[in-house]
């Protein structure tokens, strides 16, 4: 049983980590189109296990990796919160990227 502590403070740690995750998959969208598609799917699959491993190692520290619905929830409104911004991220090391290649 989690006390309420417990239970709050990985609640805010999930919204966080949801903002993370968007940052985070923006950035790998850019990686996705390199030429070679075994980089592309091992990439990937590295890039999803780093990140739900992380995420249940830190939840072990918080609270022994109790999982419960409503952190599900708080992540994806972490993400949805922070894609516009990491949206835009994306776009400008996109733009940073062309820039590079037509110098």
């Amino acid at each position: 049983m989690m006390s309420l502590d417990e239970q709050v403070i990985a609640i805010i740690f999930s919204f966080i980590y949801g903002g993370i995750l968007s940052l985070l998959y923006n950035f790998n969208y850019n990686l996705l189109f390199n030429k070679r598609k075994i980089f592309r799917v091992v990439f990937n699959v590295i890039f999803i296990f780093d990140l739900v491993l992380v995420y249940f190692l830190i939840m072990k520290k918080i609270n022994n990796a109790i999982i419960h619905p409503y952190f599900y929830l708080s992540i994806s409104l972490g993400f949805f919160c922070c894609f516009n911004v990491s949206k835009k991220f994306r776009n400008v090391l996109k733009d940073n990227s062309e820039r590079k290649k037509s110098d």
